[in-house]
């Protein structure tokens, strides 16, 4: 008897997945690119307003939403520094920013003796060179009269270091400072009163700290833990004798000698380090304490919100009857970097109008300790334009 066979019936399918990725072949290295030439911010116009480092749709959306909880009755939740309460693991960072800061002025101020610095008596522009150069982008209130040319005089360290100061004040979150009550409060450097707010003990500019966290619906504060008075600072018998002059710029340069030439590059070289190492660290503390700045002038305030002092001269200040106009400030604006003309020799031709394209730049700190010696991070070569050979006056009109 014959067994029937079994028919088996085979049935072969095509499977393509689309969610596969391309494996990367790890025996190449990428190669790094540094870009050769990089522009400058561009100036922005007087006569508008600066914008928003934050996008404005995404300040409406948080405004709808912290309107929306605070008609439903919800406080709003917030996190330190936000609410009062200081950051354990930036306490360190802001004494380290202290400390750079107090470096970084006495190494400038030392370094002011060797290399020469000018500045336009008219405008705001710099130039470190052992003269002024020939370049007329004056815009001073009598450039027609001088046909752009700049009003060269000696400069000093607040021409390198533009001062940029802040109200001083003992509760960032009580009471707003008035126009009728501003001569209350002094003016210390933005970058001291940040550190101050971030934790740094100065008995002479003490800050509140608290225990208990502050409670807000919408903008209103429910709970800020009472008002509470400043106490008395300790007197010094001489300003020079204060906390204050080891960190401000005013006087600085006569207080220290001149170097002598062996000591300059190791000087520059630690400038140098801490003018990056402050930069970083305002960095890093800005993305966590708040710091305003107006839209229209130059004024910036450390705290949650700005003050109410009515000193903004700028566009269209009587429609604002001379408030500021806050918003968020900028790391550049706290810090300033004052760019200034990149010159290869400071003993060299000074630099003209009609080869300015060849021409690099670089912040006035970064320009002064390359000179006296200095390594400089190579993040500036390119806005320093380094790679480029300036052709002769002739020459340049065969460039393309």
């Amino acid at each position: 008897m014959q067994i029937p066979k079994r028919e088996c019936s085979v049935k072969l399918r095509t499977l393509v997945c689309f969610n596969q990725k391309r494996t990367k072949h790890t025996t190449f290295k990428k190669r790094q690119e540094f870009t050769q030439n990089v522009d400058l911010p561009p100036i922005l116009p007087k006569n508008k307003k600066k914008p928003y480092p934050i996008p404005f749709k995404k300040i409406q959306e948080e405004a709808r939403k912290d309107k929306k909880l605070a008609q439903m009755g919800i406080e709003k939740q917030l996190d330190p520094p936000k609410n009062g309460l200081l950051v354990p693991n930036l306490v360190p960072m802001a004494y380290e920013v202290i400390d750079n800061w107090k470096l970084l002025i006495k190494g400038l101020a030392k370094l002011l003796h060797f290399v020469p610095v000018f500045a336009c008596s008219e405008c705001g522009e710099v130039h470190v060179a052992n003269a002024g150069h020939n370049i007329r982008d004056c815009n001073g209130p009598t450039n027609s009269q001088r046909r752009g040319s700049h009003s060269w005089v000696k400069g000093t360290i607040n021409d390198v270091l533009t001062p940029v100061e802040s109200y001083h004040m003992y509760d960032p979150f009580g009471r707003r400072i008035k126009h009728e009550t501003r001569f209350d409060f002094e003016r210390i450097p933005a970058v001291v009163e940040l550190c101050i707010q971030a934790g740094v003990e100065i008995p002479e500019y003490p800050s509140r700290r608290r225990t208990q966290p502050i409670r807000m619906i919408g903008k209103r504060v429910i709970d800020r833990g009472g008002y509470v008075r400043e106490p008395n600072k300790p007197q010094t018998s001489s300003p020079l004798l204060s906390p204050l002059a080891e960190l401000d710029t005013l006087g600085l340069c006569e207080r220290y000698p001149p170097p002598t030439p062996e000591e300059i590059p190791q000087i520059a070289q630690e400038t140098m380090d801490a003018y990056e190492k402050v930069r970083l660290g305002v960095t890093k503390l800005m993305r966590k304490f708040t710091v305003k700045a107006c839209g229209y002038c130059s004024e910036v305030h450390v705290g949650p919100w700005g003050h109410s002092v009515k000193l903004c001269g700028e566009f269209k200040h009587q429609w604002r009857d001379g408030k500021h106009g806050w918003q968020d400030a900028l790391v550049d604006e706290l810090f300033p970097p004052n760019y200034v003309w990149h010159v290869r020799d400071l003993k060299g031709n000074p630099l003209t109008g009609n080869l300015r394209r060849f021409y690099g730049k670089a912040p006035a700190l970064v320009e002064i300790c390359m000179h006296s010696g200095a390594q400089v991070p190579q993040r500036y070569n390119a806005m320093m334009r380094l790679d480029i050979i300036v052709p002769d006056s002739q020459e340049a009109d065969m460039v393309a």
